[in-house]
């Protein structure tokens, strides 16, 4: 395995907003080819109870859109003009929400069953047999030069995105994915903290 393409795919894979290019189609067998591969990530008992929603009617996006606005477009332009990082994320965040209806295809990711009032540990269990197949979608659109962003936001109004898709009462949805081709593909590694600072070896708060 050549590792030097594998972390480049992993250091580069970005939420990538401002630069989807909302005007060249994605072919609907590309999406589906990512999400192949995306199955593969494990989950819980192997119960594989991921189900994947891909929208690409002009009218439910606009109605997404909506919801989406509904549920946090106030917040995000409200804080766009902060100084700093978090200014440039909650800038770029909010030009999503503007455009949002125009990207090629929004894909909700979901798994059967509910965890209202569940332990920690069920919880984690529950969200833990979803989330690395989200992961593994995101970074195979990137391998064939689409970008995608992580968005929770119309999850404050998930009832009104379960209505107006048909999503049955016993399904939990858990993020928005825009997917489109990117301008570009020149996304590089971003600032973190150093590693020896967040991690902690044996104990909480010992560092080796």
């Amino acid at each position: 395995m050549d590792t030097s393409v594998t972390d480049h795919l992993l250091t580069t894979t970005r939420a990538v907003r401002r630069r989807l290019d909302l005007e060249r189609p994605v072919p609907p067998e590309l999406i589906l080819d990512c999400l192949r591969l995306a199955i593969q990530a494990p989950s819980g008992s192997n119960a594989q109870g991921w189900r994947w929603l891909i929208v690409t009617d002009p009218d439910k996006k606009a109605a997404l859109a909506r919801i989406y606005d509904e549920a946090g477009g106030d917040y995000l332009r409200s804080n766009a003009g902060a100084s700093g990082t978090q200014g440039r994320v909650h800038s770029s965040a909010a030009y999503l929400v503007e455009v949002l209806h125009r990207v090629p295809a929004m894909v909700i990711p979901c798994i059967e069953g509910r965890v209202e009032g569940a332990s920690n540990g069920r919880a984690a269990s529950f969200y833990g047999s979803i989330l690395p197949a989200v992961w593994s979608f995101q970074l195979a659109l990137r391998s064939r030069g689409l970008g995608s962003a992580w968005t929770s936001l119309h999850l404050m109004k998930e009832q009104e995105a379960a209505d107006l898709l048909g999503i049955p009462g016993d399904v939990t949805q858990v993020a928005l994915l825009p997917v489109a081709y990117t301008i570009g593909d020149d996304f590089k590694p971003a600032e973190r903290r150093p590693i020896d600072e967040i991690t902690y070896w044996e104990t909480w708060g010992e560092r080796r």
